[in-house]
């Protein structure tokens, strides 16, 4: 039998020598307790729990897609025109990269404050919230493509005369288009996490709460539930895998395929 332990050669030490079978062991061994452990906290909650935990993941999607195609309405003609303008460019990228880098949950509990104050929807207004310190993402990224947008190209554009519609159609959002999915997917990302906090807002002794699964994570933290902690993070996680495979994915597809210039 060899022996499991021996000298190393020219090492002037010991070196273990491990059965080529042992990290798949200490891997089946680790996912193995993972699996225990998932299994003990998530079990006793039932499936009741589990359908009121991805009805309200459901919702905070519809949150998520909402603000993604509000943003990119507003912000993708922005970055097209910053990047055909870099002189524009130059002067507002201080100021955009200040916005960016700005801590947004600073801003909740004045938003609280005014929810409270003119009776407003915090079903509607956390969208708001969500958005504040993920829509950067989007301009960001399209005034990237923008820029990079081949110079003969915006040459035969002006050649051809394309104007208005044909223009943005034909060229300026095919141009930024793989660009544009860069964005989404990452403030998509972006979005989940900040659902977490933009769904409860506090304000002195007043509290906000938004049904969606931000707040379903946020109240079990702050109870110490661990069980409902680890669901909704599992059917968040659920939620951003399946939307990367379903949609992310072949927008990728779509990009490399018909939109490269």
């Amino acid at each position: 039998m060899e022996r499991a332990l021996s000298w190393g050669r020219g090492s002037g030490g010991p070196a273990l020598h491990l059965p080529p079978w042992a990290p798949l062991a200490f891997l089946g061994l680790g996912g193995g307790l993972g699996f225990a452990v998932l299994a003990r906290l998530l079990l006793p909650l039932g499936p009741r729990e589990w359908t009121l935990a991805f009805s309200l993941g459901f919702l905070t999607l519809l949150r998520v897609l909402g603000i993604l195609l509000v943003a990119s309405l507003v912000w993708v003609p922005v970055g097209v025109l910053l990047g055909l303008r870099p002189a524009l460019a130059v002067r507002v990228q201080a100021l955009l990269q200040f916005l960016a880098a700005f801590p947004a949950n600073l801003l909740y509990p004045f938003a609280a404050f005014l929810l409270l104050h003119y009776r407003l929807s915090i079903e509607v207004f956390s969208a708001l919230l969500m958005v504040l310190g993920t829509q950067w993402y989007i301009l960001f990224n399209v005034t990237a493509g923008s820029l990079a947008l081949p110079q003969d190209l915006k040459e035969a554009a002006r050649l051809y005369g394309l104007r208005g519609i044909v223009l943005w159609r034909r060229f300026l959002l095919p141009g930024v288009f793989p660009f544009l999915v860069t964005g989404l997917i990452t403030a998509s990302g972006g979005t989940w996490n900040a659902s977490i906090v933009a769904e409860v807002v506090q304000w002195g002794p007043h509290t906000l709460e938004a049904r969606g699964l931000g707040s379903y994570i946020a109240k079990a933290a702050a109870t110490g539930d661990k069980g409902r902690l680890l669901l909704g993070i599992a059917v968040m996680s659920f939620f951003v895998v399946v939307l990367n495979r379903l949609l992310w994915h072949r927008l990728y597809q779509l990009a490399e395929r018909r939109f490269r210039l």
